[in-house]
This record gives C-alpha cells, sequence and structure tokens, in this order.
C-alpha cells in the first residue's frame, strides 16, 4: 500500500459557463492505482475548499483500499509553489501532513496525459487561455557544509538495476515505481555519485531536503544543480575547467536520453559496495 500522495490544486484551461477559470484538485498516489479529481469556481478556490475535497479524496482511497476509518497518507507532496500557502494551510485543516517537494513524479505524468488526452476532449475547453506566470526559479545557493562530500563523480546504471532498489539496505533514499516508464531495463542512467567519509549523516541530511532533480545553468560558468523542495536549488559542482565541463555535458546529453531519468547517490569510498543513500530523480517538466 502506498501511503504518499502527490497533490496539485491550480486552474485549468477551462471555463464554466460565465467564461471564468475553472479550477481543479489532483491527487494520486505514486503507483497511480488511486487517483482523484474534483473541480471548482475560481471563487471558491480556497483553503477551506479544498480541505473539505481532501476529506472526500480520503473517503475514496480508504473506501478502495478497505482502509480502516480514520487511516490517512503518510504525507502528501505539492510542487505549485504559488499555491504553498492555500494548499499547506487545506492539507493541515484536513489533518495531513503537506510535503513542498518536486519529487510528484506521477503526478507530472498525468498532468501532461490530462492536458494532451483529457481537457482537449471538454466543451469547455479554451486553448488559447492564458498561462497562468510562473514563479522565477530562485538564484542557486552554495552547497551547505553538511552536504558537501570529500569528492564526486558523474557514473551510469542501468535501470533495470535501478528497479531491484528495494532489495538494497539502503539507511536513506527513495526509488519510487515509474508505472508510465517506457524505458527498457538496459537503459544507462546517469548518476552523481558523492564519496564523504561523513556518508551516513550526509545522505540523512539530504533526505530531508526531499532532492527532485540535477539541472544545468550554462552562463556565466557551467553548473551542475540539485534541486530540492519545492524552490531550493544547490550548486553541486561548478565547471571550472574543459575536462568538468565536457563531463557535465555529457551528463546532460545521458538525461535527454533517459527521458530526464537519473540518480544521485552516498557513498563512503569508491571500493565499498554499500550505499548510504540512493534518490532516482527526474528532472521538472514546464507544467
Amino acid at each position: 500500500m502506498d501511503t504518499i500522495w502527490e497533490l496539485d490544486f491550480y486552474s485549468r484551461p477551462l471555463v464554466d459557463e460565465n467564461n471564468k477559470k475553472i479550477w481543479e484538485l489532483l491527487v494520486c498516489d505514486r503507483q497511480q492505482q488511486f487517483q482523484f479529481s474534483k473541480t471548482c469556481a475560481g471563487a471558491e478556490a480556497n483553503a477551506r475548499w479544498l480541505a473539505a475535497a481532501l476529506e472526500e479524496a480520503m473517503d475514496q482511497w480508504r473506501q478502495q483500499l478497505g482502509l480502516a476509518e480514520g487511516v490517512q497518507p503518510q504525507r502528501v507532496r505539492f510542487f505549485r509553489r504559488a499555491m504553498s500557502s492555500i494548499i499547506t494551510r487545506g492539507g493541515e485543516a484536513a489533518g495531513l501532513v503537506m510535503v513542498p517537494s518536486r519529487r510528484t513524479f506521477a503526478l507530472y505524468d498525468w498532468l501532461r496525459d490530462r492536458a494532451t488526452n483529457f481537457y482537449p476532449t471538454l466543451p469547455n475547453y479554451q486553448a488559447d487561455l492564458a498561462t497562468p506566470p510562473q514563479l522565477p526559479p530562485p538564484a542557486p545557493q552554495p552547497l551547505p557544509p553538511a552536504l558537501q562530500g570529500d569528492r564526486w563523480q558523474l557514473s551510469g546504471l542501468p535501470l533495470g538495476e535501478i528497479k531491484t532498489a528495494a532489495e538494497w539496505e539502503l539507511p536513506f533514499g527513495e526509488v519510487p515505481p515509474l508505472p508510465f516508464l517506457t524505458l527498457n531495463d538496459d537503459t544507462l542512467l546517469p548518476g552523481l555519485i558523492i564519496y564523504s567519509q561523513r556518508a551516513l549523516p550526509l545522505a540523512g541530511w539530504l533526505s530531508g531536503l526531499e532532492p527532485a532533480s540535477l539541472s544545468f545553468e550554462e552562463t556565466p560558468q557551467p553548473l551542475l544543480i540539485l534541486e530540492t523542495g519545492a524552490s531550493d536549488r544547490w550548486i553541486l559542482i561548478r565547471g571550472r575547467n574543459p575536462q568538468i565541463q565536457k563531463e557535465l555535458a555529457a551528463f546532460k546529453d545521458a538525461c535527454t536520453q533517459s527521458q530526464g531519468l537519473h540518480f544521485i547517490a552516498v557513498k563512503e569510498q569508491p571500493t565499498q559496495e554499500t550505499l548510504q543513500g540512493f534518490w532516482l530523480l527526474q528532472q521538472t517538466p514546464e507544467l
């Protein structure tokens, strides 16, 4: 039973009878076995409406899975920064633990599918409806001392091997199910390995940050950035010389070939087989 939910609450390219935008709540689990959707008018899009809708979602979830009354998801992740206040207040009013996080990979897939295959089929769909403005990403910050390893290495692992992560002895990490994946098991996923004599506390600190993806900035200097939480950005690697720049460019190309999937791992030293932390990551789409 998957007890982690992913949530989005935002306006959609749909209008009501008064030509006003319709808002929609989407909730799913990481396996997309549970999906809940509910719409409301813009005037109703507040924390009170959201709390009531989440109570309804929990009732359906418990009924679908045969759970006892009062059972709740362990936590609910949401990525929409512009809605942080309403989503947090609405979720907490429903008794839920709300976590700002871009580790909402199943939700991203569901949103893409609805934008392509569902919304355009509705009579109230408005393709030319203005997209709400996006908050600009904050500037990346220097890596906190707690996350600074002794050295790093860009590497790769076959997807099939990563799928066996449930059998690994991992103190920290997360390899979520990816039911929407179309890659073969022999596809090599690129990744970053951080080596540290403090590998266990480093992995614990990283876990609390909700690592989502590794991204790139080209100017004024090539950077590899760790994206965490809903909007935090940390500088992992600076392209100070041509060799590092070449490695970063190859890593970026590999992410394109792997549909944006990649990983970050933490271990004490290269000769050690045991990992202290491992996270499957996916580059965040534009939504």
